[in-house]
């Protein structure tokens, strides 16, 4: 009887753990890109974002990847947070600072 009950309380311990990720532990860590499709789209805005800041400390906190457009939500080193549009041609749109909303 107590082997049926440690083996079944083992495989409940081991389905519960299943749905557990390491999501890095940090704070504004992104487990990353969902498909290529979103890591092309989160390297623009990276690219496109340094560029319109003229900061090279550019990372990515999050991203949601969409058909019609993905929005990256970065950190810009002494700006704040930052939001960028990528559309799949590798083109972006709406660079703005969402500290400072307005700014560029």
């Amino acid at each position: 009887m107590n082997t049926k009950m440690t083996l079944a309380a083992a495989t409940v311990g081991m389905f519960a753990l299943t749905g557990c990720v390491d999501m890095g532990g940090g704070m504004g860590t992104d487990p990353g890109p969902g498909n290529s499709a979103e890591a092309d789209a989160r390297a623009a805005c990276v690219r496109d974002t340094r560029a319109t800041t003229g900061n090279p400390d550019v990372r990515v906190q999050s991203s949601s990847f969409s058909e019609a457009g993905t929005e990256v939500i970065m950190l810009v080193g002494g700006t704040g947070t930052w939001r960028c549009i990528a559309y799949r041609d590798g083109t972006t749109t709406g660079i703005m600072s969402m500290t400072n909303e307005g700014f560029l």
